[in-house]
């Protein structure tokens, strides 16, 4: 009956959720929801650090068309993508301090576009911290960098904030304990709607946040 009510009536989801492609994180199972309670997009890392289109549109589609009210960017403990982004981070800085060219298969190029948010997560913990502690670490920062990208590239998105029509949290999923820790919403929130950015300037956009 109730995918009768779907196919019928159409969806109707409550929340659109942003999570990794990793197979221990079933956003639907995690949550505990049906068919049709939430829109979910996933991908490596969930991650906007190439402004992918489709993930864009497809969360203005969620919020446009659909009303849903509540975007989350979730990310996870012991995520791969973020410990092999930092691995090729730290590859980076050896080869430039030795001279000798990093390897840059097609997945480093892929994880090379989070080098500024594992970059960020070593500056924060600061020198002498482990590949895996700075790992542990960057899944949050990725999370904030994934809410303050989105709300750049995304002009409806960013309105609809900006108007309270929309929320847009972060949450970290702990893969071990099952628990969901919500982050709230970004701490700059106010600077990041501020910014009059569309897909072409994103960078420039984010430099100056950064810098702020």
């Amino acid at each position: 009956e109730h995918r009768t009510a779907l196919a019928v009536h159409g969806q109707n989801p409550m929340a659109a959720i942003l999570g990794c492609a990793d197979s221990r994180c079933p956003i639907e199972t995690l949550f505990d929801v049906q068919a049709g309670d939430v829109f979910v997009l996933r991908n490596a890392g969930n991650t906007l650090s190439h402004a992918e289109g489709s993930v864009v549109g497809s969360l203005e589609y969620c919020v446009g068309p659909l009303k849903a009210k509540l975007i989350v960017v979730l990310g996870h403990t012991k995520c791969g993508a973020m410990m092999g982004a930092t691995q090729t981070m730290l590859n980076a800085q050896k080869a430039e301090k030795t001279g000798t060219p990093a390897k840059q298969s097609a997945l480093e190029k892929l994880l090379a576009g989070l080098g500024p948010v594992t970059e960020q997560a070593q500056w924060e913990l600061g020198s002498g911290a482990s590949a895996d502690e700075i790992a542990a670490h960057v899944v949050k920062v990725n999370v904030m960098a994934g809410m303050e990208r989105l709300l750049i590239y995304s002009e409806p998105i960013r309105e609809k904030v900006r108007s309270g029509e929309v929320q847009l949290h972060g949450a970290v999923y702990d893969i071990t304990t099952g628990k969901v820790e919500f982050l709230g919403q970004h701490p700059r929130l106010p600077l990041i709607l501020g910014m009059q950015a569309g897909l072409i300037n994103t960078d420039k956009s984010l430099e100056a946040i950064a810098e702020s």
